[in-house]
């Protein structure tokens, strides 16, 4: 029983630690957001659009937040994606700019 206990809690930790956008493919999220979002962004603030993930006063703080913000902007955008696409791009915003745990 004694040697399952730091098994336990080293479950637990590499769970709690884990990517939360795991089941996402970053290199199909890039190209997802390329072909749908950079536009918009773009229109919104300039440059590369990027300014839109970097702001000091950026609206996403939780990945729970991306989740909600990159299905919102499916809907309003009319992308059509499905919820491995909205992962995937999910797991590309992450890597790129966000770095949630």
């Amino acid at each position: 029983m004694k040697r399952l206990i730091p098994i336990f809690f080293g479950l637990i930790a590499t769970t709690a630690l884990a990517d939360p956008f795991a089941n996402g493919n970053p290199q199909a999220g890039k190209a997802l957001v390329e072909k749908s979002c950079v536009a918009c962004h773009v229109s919104m603030f300039g440059g590369d659009g990027s300014k839109i993930y970097t702001r000091p006063d950026r609206k996403v703080k939780t990945a729970d937040q991306l989740k909600a913000r990159i299905r919102a902007c499916n809907t309003n955008a009319g992308a059509g994606w499905f919820p491995e696409e909205e992962a995937h791009v999910a797991a590309y915003l992450n890597a790129t700019y966000y770095h949630f745990k």
